[in-house]
């Protein structure tokens, strides 16, 4: 019976509500952003559709280690990938306005992708070197209006709930732009919707923050040391970020 009222409340509340909140998400961001508030738009209407889509779903929320963050400061957040509401974690709760780098593909979503764009999200483009320096550069830009970077490591959601492989992208962004990484850990999303399927399951969610990770004081001298601190500071955040999970999601 339970199951039942659930399957129900999905079809006739959370997506009619849900999609409502998203499309007048993105219509009020495009327009804002292009009227030349940015650094307001970019920001607060996502922040507000994520807290309510979390809202819709009926899942309590508790974020720790939040007074760790300095609002003057710009970061790069990195964080495991469970499912789809890391995105609305990170962006309701975290508190910083942030600039996500997200795969080009999801350029292509209606109204949401043209929004993402406006806002001045990083699409990323990995199919060569020239393309990678490129997105360094647009991240570079952003951060000059205070905003920070959010990214996951592991590129894409885990099947299983527990963290796949990191990858580099986002260590050598904190080095080059000499930005403090600050780990995330995701608890519960991959149990509110798994990769794969659309169906909600209710249920608590936790955004752990630790403590940032320096970069500032980082000199490497060559190439070949750059490539062993890149790596350093990936095992490092990884090790953070394993540290949080729930004991399900360990490895």
């Amino acid at each position: 019976m339970k199951r039942f009222a659930l399957i129900l409340y999905q079809l006739f509340i959370w997506i009619p509500l849900s999609l409502i909140a998203t499309l007048i998400t993105a219509i009020t961001t495009f327009v804002g952003c292009m009227c030349g508030g940015e650094h307001f738009f970019s920001y607060y209407p996502g922040k507000l559709w994520a807290r309510l889509i979390c809202i819709f779903t009926l899942c309590p929320v508790k974020v720790v280690g939040k007074e760790k963050l300095d609002k003057k400061q710009s970061y790069i957040f990195v964080s495991n990938h469970q499912g789809a509401y890391d995105i609305f974690l990170i962006y309701g709760y975290i508190g910083q306005p942030i600039k996500w780098v997200m795969k080009r593909s999801l350029r292509k979503i209606p109204f949401v992708g043209i929004a993402c764009e406006a806002a001045g999200f990083i699409f990323v483009d990995s199919s060569s070197p020239q393309a990678a320096a490129k997105t360094i550069r647009l991240a570079e830009e952003k951060l000059k209006n205070g905003a920070s970077i959010a990214i996951f490591p592991e590129g894409s959601r885990t099947h299983t709930g527990k963290p796949g492989v990191f990858k580099k992208g986002a260590y050598q962004m904190a080095l080059d732009l000499k930005l403090p990484i600050v780990p995330i850990t995701i608890n519960g999303s991959y149990d509110v919707m798994p990769i794969g399927t659309y169906r909600i399951n209710p249920c608590k969610m936790e955004m752990i923050i630790h403590d940032p990770i320096p970069t500032d004081e980082i000199q490497p001298e060559n190439i070949r040391e750059v490539a062993v601190i890149v790596r350093k500071l990936m095992e490092q955040s990884r090790d953070c970020i394993t540290s949080g999970l729930w004991e399900k999601y360990k490895l």
